[in-house]
């Protein structure tokens, strides 16, 4: 499923072919072993509230969202072998290339939208 993920509180697109990993597989595969992340890219992880960068290649933006889509934690160029905190609020969370939320002005407080690509 394509998804094209908007900034609704900046009006800024942030990804227009992003995927979503809801499947226990798709959600432990992640973005492991990518070599790189396009601008336009990215992964919406359903449901997620703490991450790891372990066994990946790139730094990636990192987005956590509430129930809403409220940006509740963000982490700008999270490098590979880390781990986050678990945030309770978080109901799912959003990988970007690195650059992305710094780019498009994205904050902590900022609500996303997603809507799926026919």
């Amino acid at each position: 499923m394509r998804l094209r993920v908007n900034n609704v509180t900046r009006d800024r697109l942030l990804a227009d072919r992003a995927e979503r990993a809801q499947s226990f597989m798709d959600r432990f595969v992640g973005l492991m072993g990518r070599r790189s992340l396009a601008f336009g890219e990215g992964l919406h992880i359903v449901p997620c509230n703490s991450i790891h960068t372990f066994f990946m290649r790139i730094p990636i933006d990192v987005a956590f969202l509430d129930a809403n889509g409220v940006i509740v934690k963000q982490f700008l160029a999270l490098p590979p072998w880390r781990a986050t905190s678990v945030y309770f609020q978080a109901k799912s969370v959003l990988e970007l290339p690195a650059g992305t939320l710094q780019a498009s002005g994205t904050l902590e407080g900022d609500r996303l939208s997603f809507d799926q690509e026919t």
